[in-house]
């Protein structure tokens, strides 16, 4: 019977036939009325005169027999064709109702079948086919059409014709009479339409076309106002509308009813063109407007009713920039309270942990949309409901990460804050304000209460593989990057351990590693001694000072690491300040006249400040180790506070002690780099109005230096100086950049070496204050070159007078003459040719300076020489290193270090030797392993690593010393005691067998299995570390050139022979 319906339902729909279309063309409406006529028609024959339609024209008169709607004499024919739909839909609705009672009755256990695993449940009778879905959607399209849409007030609801041209014309097509009779006519198909809906198959094709008309039509008969007198429903029949509403909210899907009642409550007013209709533009009524509101408010105030409204507005989309504008959108209307409410305070309460939710899905696409619109409602409440945000947000978010602060040993339990509950918290925070990043005062300053704890969490990760890492040093540097200055160099004072802790990780409680790669808080154990307590603590301290770098270095182009270094140094002034009036104040203490009490608490006073410089000097320490200069000192501004605070410790040191004192060598180097620094600052080109308001603040401090330091130059410079800075630049003397204090000893030595070259030059020695001039023209340019290195392929100065300026006591000076003499060299200057033996015994001396600068200088120019003149120097060289300096003048107490750095210079000679290793090598592999039997364990490990260094570049000359070198490398690595000079044995070997590589088979084919021998006992043997590892990366050489040796690689080639 289900297919007999659907058959009458279909004979009542069926289409307009091809010639009907045609005829009808100049009247498109008049066609369809005639159709719908014809259709009615056939249909009431069909059902008269056919058999199979029997049971169908009996159901369709009871359900007319009780319908007190249906008017049979009706002249409108679109009425009278939606009647015809109404019936026929009923009659199937009653007759599925039946079918599904009887399956269910039937379906009970006691009636039921046995069943076997193969077979498939019996469908319900109320299950359509594809094509009977069809045939149903076609007459609910029609009804809805006909005997709905028309009947809605203007502005309620979507027009028929804005949906398309077909629903333009149908609306013109019917006709609208008398207000109450088209009330009554849109209360039937209502009512018929909700009762197909109470069947569950014909509700899905109901509600998911005509949800919206029907809650539209709803709302009109429940809650459209009347003037008095002119209701026309009764008020029970409101009253039900009402009550049917809210079912039927209440039962369809939320983010559907959402998205519907947006629709019906419309958008802003807008103008339509000029002459356009009106009914096309027209907008929602207030009272429509007024319902949907509350009718949305009450959506959201449901359990889980925020994910509701997002995904009714944001479901679908593609993801792009409008997505972006919808989830900015949706924000907004989250934070504004609605007027419904009947308090902000109880519905911001209801719908924050809801807003907190949305940042915990995890499916990507989804959480992507939902995150944003949580990150961008949360931040629009910190900054418009501060008070509120406070409360229900950022207290709940922050909860895992304060109680770290106020955790208790209270309870059984070890662990007082779980895994997920810190994962998911430092996630929340990054998500907020990493990725919302929009920074606002009561946002920083909540983050700033915990940031102890992100920071304590962010160096255990650093100690071990953990997802939190990245999030906890992002929500620090974002931090520090938005704060405001004074606030962000208080909290690195206090994580640097140098201010009050407070809002620390709770005392005898620390981070343990976590079961799925992030941290959970747990109690700690106590410790067995005191000592190992202030280990913990100490290294504990050091720890988080090195991870502070780290952060600071990452901070590229921020003025921060630069404003708190001169902070500390600021600090330590004042301290040094401090430091003589606590001397006179102990002096004057009278110990005799203090109680006990009193004694202590003075000498934990005394012992709390200096605990506090010392971490301030530790502190400064790292800081000037971890980070480099141009992130220290990015502005001129933070040069001058730089240089200000070594003028002000100089100060402070002419007020402590009068006199060229302690440490005055220190302090006077400092001083003339600093003054030095600020000379260059003032050569700068076009400095502007600001630099020099800048460095006004150094007016009092070079005042004080030009008055009392000890020594003239630095009082002259001083002078210069202040006047420079005080007028602008308009006064400056010529010899500004030229001027730097300088030690008066000279080296006598140096002088003698190119005495005689000088005289000949003429160059005045014996006048020092124009030698200064001379060597100051090479100093810094204020561009940071210098001015003797703008051709160094032609110098501008004569080859003595380079000569002089490598026997300056000034050490840039010197450096820099020894850097310009070593390019001589290897560019064959003819006059270093001619002086070569002068610049040996010049570089020879130099050799033994106690700076780095210079003796590295030295170390470039000697391997330079030997480079070029390898038979006459490398004699000399390998006489030196075998025997110590041959020099006259040589310190011998610094033989050993001599020694060793001669061993550098033989090291780069053998890197330069490239194809000539074989020919000029052999004396050097005889020099070195003679030094492996040298008393000394340095110079035995230096001989060995030069050794390895030549031995990689001898190739086939290698064979006939293979034999000498293998026994020298077992014996040192079986008998050896000294872990280095092994560790080195091993090394060459290594270095072997890498230079070698496929040589190896031929080149040391008879000691091949030695060294092997040798290797393998030493992975067996040895107990240093070290040297097992730099075996094993020998064995794996070996094992690379072995398996290379046994299986070659197999090249496809295709060789061409001529036959003869």
């Amino acid at each position: 019977m289900t297919s007999a319906i659907i058959c009458a339902i279909n004979i009542l729909t069926r289409p307009l036939g091809e010639v009907s279309v045609h005829e009808a063309q100049p009247s498109h409406q008049e066609a369809l009325l005639a159709a719908l006529g014809a259709n009615q028609a056939r249909l009431l024959e069909q059902l008269q005169s056919e058999s199979n339609f029997e049971d169908v024209r009996k159901l369709r008169e009871e359900v007319k027999a009780t319908a007190d709607w249906f008017c049979a004499d009706t002249d409108d024919a679109t009425w009278a064709f939606v009647q015809e739909c109404l019936l026929l839909l009923l009659a199937l609705s009653r007759h599925l109702s039946d079918e599904l009672e009887r399956f269910q009755q039937s379906s009970t256990p006691s009636a039921a079948k046995p069943h076997t695993p193969e077979m498939a449940p019996p469908l319900p009778p109320d299950v359509l086919s594809i094509a009977q879905q069809k045939t149903l959607g076609a007459a609910l399209q029609f009804v809805v059409c006909l005997g709905l849409c028309p009947y809605l007030a203007p502005g309620v609801g979507v027009p028929l014709s804005r949906r398309s041209a077909f629903g333009a014309m149908v609306e013109k097509l019917v006709y609208v009479g008398p207000v109450p009779a088209m009330e009554r006519r849109l209360l039937t198909t209502t009512k018929v339409l909700l009762k197909l809906s109470e069947l569950s198959s014909l509700a899905t094709l109901v509600f998911t076309q005509y949800l919206g008309d029907m809650m539209a039509a709803i709302c009109q008969l429940g809650y459209m106002p009347h003037r008095e007198g002119e209701r026309l429903l009764s008020a029970e029949e409101c009253q039900t509308c009402k009550e049917t509403l809210k079912t039927l909210l209440r039962k369809v899907y939320q983010p559907i009813v959402i998205k519907e009642l947006l629709i019906l409550q419309g958008g802003p007013k807008q103008s339509g063109p000029v002459g356009g209709s009106s009914g096309s533009s027209c907008r929602a009524p207030a009272w429509l407007r007024h319902l949907c509101g509350q009718l949305l408010s009450e959506c959201l105030m449901q359990p889980n009713g925020v994910q509701a409204i997002v995904r009714a507005i944001l479901e679908g989309g593609a993801g792009g920039e409008a997505d972006w504008r919808k989830c900015d959108a949706v924000a907004r209307i989250l934070v504004a309270c609605p007027q419904q409410s009947a308090s902000a305070d109880g519905y911001f309460r209801h719908i924050c942990p809801q807003i907190l939710d949305l940042l915990h899905f995890k499916d990507k696409l989804t959480a992507r949309k939902f995150q944003r619109v949580a990150t961008r409602a949360v931040l629009s409440m910190v900054q418009e409901r501060s008070s509120f945000a406070q409360k229900y947000i950022l207290s709940p978010l922050l909860a895992a990460l304060h109680h770290c602060t106020t955790a208790s040993n209270e309870g059984d339990s070890q662990t007082a804050v779980e895994e997920s509950e810190l994962t998911q918290c430092v996630e929340d925070v990054y998500k907020i304000c990493v990725v919302g990043n929009s920074p606002s005062a009561p946002l920083l300053k909540t983050l700033e209460e915990v940031l102890p704890v992100i920071f304590t969490l962010f160096c255990f990760t650093k100690q071990n593989v953990s997802h939190l890492r990245v999030p906890c040093q992002e929500i620090l540097l974002w931090y520090l990057t938005h704060a405001k200055m004074s606030a962000a160099l208080s909290v690195l004072r206090q994580l640097s351990g140098l201010q009050g802790g407070k809002n620390e990780v709770a005392e005898n409680f620390h981070f343990t590693v976590g079961s799925e790669g992030g941290a959970r808080l747990s109690s700690r154990g106590s410790c067995s001694s005191e000592d190992d307590r202030l280990y913990e603590k100490l290294s504990g301290d050091q720890w988080r000072t090195e991870c502070l770098m780290q952060l600071l270095a990452e901070l590229k182009d921020c003025d921060l690491p630069g404003d708190f270094f001169l902070d500390l140094l600021q600090e330590l002034t004042s301290w040094a300040a401090a430091a003589d009036e606590e001397t006179k104040d102990e002096e004057k203490l009278d110990l005799s006249a203090m109680t006990l009490l009193e004694v202590e608490q003075q000498l934990l006073c005394r012992a709390e400040k200096r605990a506090q410089r010392l971490a301030l000097l530790q502190v400064l320490a790292v800081m000037v180790e971890s980070l480099q200069h141009t992130q220290l000192l990015r502005k001129t501004t933070q040069v001058v506070g730089f240089v200000e605070s070594l003028l002000q410790r100089s100060c402070v040191g002419l007020d402590q002690a009068t006199g060229p004192n302690a440490d005055s060598a220190v302090e006077s180097q400092t001083l003339s780099m600093g003054m030095g620094l600020v000379a260059t600052l003032l050569s700068g080109p076009q400095l502007s109005v600001e630099d020099y308001a800048s460095m006004s603040r150094l007016l009092p401090s070079l005042e004080t230096l030009s008055q009392q330091h000890p020594e003239v130059i630095i009082q002259e410079l001083a002078s210069n100086l202040r006047a420079v800075i005080a007028t602008h630049g308009a006064y400056r003397p010529e010899n500004l950049t030229t001027q730097s204090p300088r030690n008066s000893n000279t080296t006598l030595k140096n002088q003698n070496v190119v005495k005689g070259e000088a005289n000949n030059s003429q160059t005045p020695v014996n006048s020092h204050g124009r030698l200064i001039a001379s060597s100051g023209r090479c100093g810094i340019s204020p561009r940071g070159q210098t001015s003797g290195s703008r051709d160094p392929h032609h110098p501008s100065k004569p080859f003595c007078d380079w000569l002089v300026e490598a026997c300056e006591p000034d050490v840039p000076t010197r450096a820099f003459a020894l850097r310009i003499l070593t390019q001589m060299v290897q560019q064959r200057n003819p006059e270093a040719i001619q002086a070569q033996e002068k610049v040996l015994t010049l570089f020879l001396e130099n050799l033994e300076h106690v700076d780095s600068f210079i003796y590295l200088s030295a170390i470039q120019g000697l391997a330079a020489l030997a480079d070029s003149y390898p038979d006459r120097i490398l004699e000399r060289l390998l006489k030196d290193f075998q025997h110590g300096p041959s020099l006259l003048s040589s310190n011998k107490e610094h033989s050993l270090e001599t020694r060793l750095k001669m061993g550098e210079v033989l090291m780069r000679a053998s890197r330069a030797m490239g194809e000539l290793a074989p020919h000029l090598g052999r004396p050097l592999v005889v020099v070195f392993l003679q030094g492996t039997r040298d008393p000394d364990q340095s110079i035995r490990a230096s001989s060995l690593s030069n050794l390895g260094e030549l031995c990689q570049r001898l190739d086939y000359s290698l064979g006939s010393l293979a034999q000498e070198i293998t026994s020298c490398l077992t014996a040192l690595i079986k008998t050896e005691k000294e872990a280095e000079v092994r560790r080195a044995a091993v090394h060459v070997i290594a270095s072997l067998l890498r230079g070698l590589s496929d040589k190896t088979t031929q080149v040391l084919s008879d000691v091949l299995l030695d060294l092997y021998r040798a290797l393998k006992w030493v992975v067996r043997s040895d107990l240093d570390e070290v040297s097992v590892l730099h075996a094993h990366l020998a064995l794996e050489e070996l094992d690379d050139v072995m398996r290379r040796f046994i299986f070659p690689e197999q090249k496809l080639e295709k060789k061409i022979v001529v036959l003869p």
